[in-house]
């Protein structure tokens, strides 16, 4: 089953069962499908709705944050729901452990030497973690990983 089959036969489902939070969040994300579709004049594949999901859930995560520091906690919970269901969608997200030995896996695959090597390391890794992990995250590791390699 293709990711555009399942969210349409999850959106029923949820219409069905009057889940209004959770076809909202489908009809959002089937939105930006769609519109990411218009953007690139073809239809998308499961790797280019992975992306949208991907881009949905981080845009929740930033929300969440901001939400938090501004002690709205009503709006930061309507968007970890939101998380929740895009996250349903997503590949089984990597633990720190596992992110960590592909980093260093990369790093050592490109020689990296330094922070001034990130640009080397970055574009190999991403697309083993790609819709697994966040992109902030990962980065972040990878700049700890190269700052130890420079001491």
């Amino acid at each position: 089953m293709t990711m555009k089959s399942r969210l349409e036969e999850d959106l029923k489902t949820a219409m069905r069962s009057k889940d209004v939070l959770k076809r909202g969040v489908i009809r959002y994300v089937r939105s930006e499908i769609h519109n990411k579709e218009i953007a690139k004049k073809s239809e998308l594949d499961d790797a280019g709705i992975l992306q949208v999901l991907t881009a949905q859930a981080q845009q929740r995560r930033d929300s969440i944050q901001a939400y938090g520091d501004a002690n709205r906690e009503d709006l930061v919970e309507q968007e970890r729901a939101e998380l929740e269901i895009i996250m349903e969608y997503l590949p089984k997200q990597l633990t720190n452990d596992e992110i960590a030995a592909l980093v260093n896996q990369v790093v050592q695959e490109v020689g990296a030497e330094g922070p001034s090597d990130m640009k080397k390391v970055m574009p190999k890794l991403m697309p083993h973690v790609r819709g697994k992990a966040d992109g902030q995250e990962v980065s972040k590791m990878v700049m700890e990983v190269l700052r130890g390699l420079a001491d």
